[in-house]
This record gives structure tokens, sequence and C-alpha cells, in this order.
């Protein structure tokens, strides 16, 4: 699925124009970035946390040199499932499995 399929789903649901709903959609990640990006977590109940994990310096290998490369210390976001979010894959692809 794709950013388009998303506008499109969302916009078919809502009754909203596609126009407003890639605003709307834009919008949201735009947040999401610029609080991870200042630092800020993000929570969303019964769907899963945003956060920035530090990653401390250490040597890596260029797979396809076999190069030894020194990575230095950086920061990269992460997303923690809800057990809700979770649980609902879950049932969604046993369901599925017994479908077919």
């Amino acid at each position: 699925m794709t950013k388009a399929d998303i506008i499109d789903r969302i916009a078919n649901g809502t009754g909203l124009t596609k126009i407003d709903t890639e605003a709307v959609v834009d919008g949201f990640f735009k947040t999401i970035i610029d609080a991870l990006a200042s630092g800020n977590g993000i929570e969303i109940r019964g769907f899963g946390s945003f956060r920035v994990k530090k990653k401390n310096p250490r040597n890596a290998r260029n797979p396809r040199t076999g190069e030894k490369v020194f990575v230095g210390e950086h920061f990269v976001p992460a997303f923690k499932f809800s057990k809700d979010f979770k649980g609902a894959v879950d049932l969604g692809m046993k369901t599925q499995k017994d479908v077919e």
C-alpha cells in the first residue's frame, strides 16, 4: 500500500476531497517528524508509540568491499506497536489464512 492508496481510502471513508485528505496526511507525517526531530516522543493509544533511539558509535563493514568503516553516534526513529495493533494484525492474518 502506498501513500496514494492511504489517501484514497481515507477520502472515500470520510467524504473529504483527495486534496484535503492529502493535506491532512502530509500534516500528520510532518507533525511526527518534527516532534521526533525535536526529541519528543509520540504515543497514540491503541496504535503505538514513536520515539528516538540513540545508536552508539561503532566499527562496521562495507558489505560490498569488506572495508572497515567507522560509524559515529547517530539517532534513528523507532516505532513500537501497541498490543491492540499486534492483536488486530494477528487476527486479520489468521482469518485471511482460514479463507485461503
